[in-house]
């Protein structure tokens, strides 16, 4: 059996390696620029070098010293940065740094540093999943509903206040967390849902990103095992993902939720989802804090996964979820996904009216034309139906999405 090609190998690296080799480059060096920098050197010295030379025994090995060598000769040929280059030195011989502090993942770290309050919460995410995740500009931006040029400028922002700041690449103390949980959270999950369905690339769904995300949610919660959002977010993760097999067709077409397989669902990620969920239920009844974000949307996600099929769903129920969800997060896109819960339980026609008032809000979200599409076709507003397709089919980044959308529209009559 032949091993994989080198180009089949670097992307394997590429998905495995990034996250780590940036986080522990950063940690040495003390420069996220320079981390950033030295890692993507080293991949394209591996495109140059491995078709030629093979693929090394230990890529991850490979990568680090080859990344190490190019950071440290960028700081030899930066004269400036004297007192930078005698670290180099003193590092280049790969002693390893013993942890110390609470937090001892390398990449979790990272996601802590990248997430200080020295930053706007937005800049803590949008930077960390651009070093963390390996997103590029335009789907961190995607995520944010923001131009691409505004999240360049951001990304860019929030690295020279990190250096100006002199924000120490050290694991954060204990007292540090609290104020970061917050924006590691939202890093967490956005990681999450870009795996879950990609804005961009020939890949409808990135196994590799929502793998890192639970990772991540598990050690996270070993950290902070009472911290409800951290429950909440690592259920919504399992319950998510449980049904990833199940959401693209043989034909390369995204699946809907009540069009899914649900034999096909991963009942073991379920089953640790509902348990997490009715732990919180439990903690909350006794006395604990009101449930957050992540907790109300776990709680949605277990409704539909206890569900034996779309037709048992309790609709009242999401929607009463929806409602105190949007006590907590009242953002356009919750009031979104309420109207579509809506829609299953009242009918089309006044979840229609709530979707139209949040056009000149969501106009660049493709989710708010697909749905949109779907309850003028309902309703037998045809023509206006697949002007919405349309539109939805233009902005959505995912190719399984897009055929989706596109023989949706296709059986509207004429």
């Amino acid at each position: 059996m032949t091993g994989p090609t080198a180009e089949q190998a670097i992307a394997r690296a590429h998905h495995e390696e990034w996250a780590r080799l940036v986080a522990g480059l950063a940690r040495r060096f003390g420069d996220l620029d320079l981390a950033e920098d030295a890692a993507a050197e080293a991949y394209v010295a591996a495109v140059e070098r491995w078709p030629r030379d093979g693929v090394p025994p230990n890529p991850g090995a490979w990568l680090t010293t080859t990344a190490t060598r190019k950071a440290i000769d960028r700081l030899r040929r930066e004269s400036h940065r004297d007192g930078k280059h005698q670290a180099a030195q003193m590092l280049s011989d790969d002693t390893p740094v013993e942890p110390t502090g609470p937090v001892e993942d390398e990449r979790l770290r990272l996601v802590f540093i990248c997430c200080h309050p020295a930053l706007a919460i937005e800049a803590r995410v949008a930077l960390t999943l651009r070093l963390l995740g390996g997103l590029t500009v335009a789907e961190i931006a995607h995520a944010f509903l923001v131009p691409e040029t505004t999240m360049a400028r951001r990304i860019t922002r929030a690295k020279a206040k990190i250096k100006a700041a002199h924000v120490p690449y050290r694991m954060p103390s204990a007292t540090d967390i609290p104020e970061r949980l917050a924006g590691v959270l939202a890093v967490i999950y956005l990681i999450f849902n870009e795996g879950y369905l990609a804005t961009a690339g020939d890949d409808p769904l990135r196994a590799d990103l929502t793998d890192e995300a639970i990772r991540l949610g598990r050690l996270l919660r070993t950290l902070l095992p009472d911290e409800g959002e951290v429950t909440g977010l690592l259920a919504l993760m399992l319950l998510s993902d449980a049904r990833r097999t199940a959401r693209v067709s043989h034909a390369g077409e995204l699946v809907t939720l009540d069009e899914q397989d649900r034999g096909a669902w991963d009942q073991t990620l379920i089953s640790e989802g509902h348990a997490l969920v009715r732990e919180r239920i439990a903690a909350v009844a006794a006395g604990g804090e009101p449930p957050g974000r992540y907790q109300l949307l776990a709680a949605i996600n277990a409704v539909h996964t206890d569900a034996p099929s779309a037709r048992d769903i309790d609709w009242s129920q999401i929607v009463a979820l929806y409602d105190r969800l949007i006590g907590v997060d009242p953002s356009p896109i919750v009031r979104l996904n309420r109207a579509i819960a809506v829609a299953e339980l009242d009918g089309p026609d006044m979840s229609l009216a709530e979707i139209e008032r949040l056009h000149e809000t969501l106009d660049g979200y493709h989710a708010y034309h697909a749905a949109r599409a779907d309850l003028l076709r309902r309703v037998g507003r045809s023509d206006e139906s697949r002007t919405a397709y349309d539109r939805a089919i233009q902005l959505a980044g995912n190719p399984a999405e897009r055929a989706y959308l596109a023989r949706r529209r296709d059986q509207l009559a004429w």
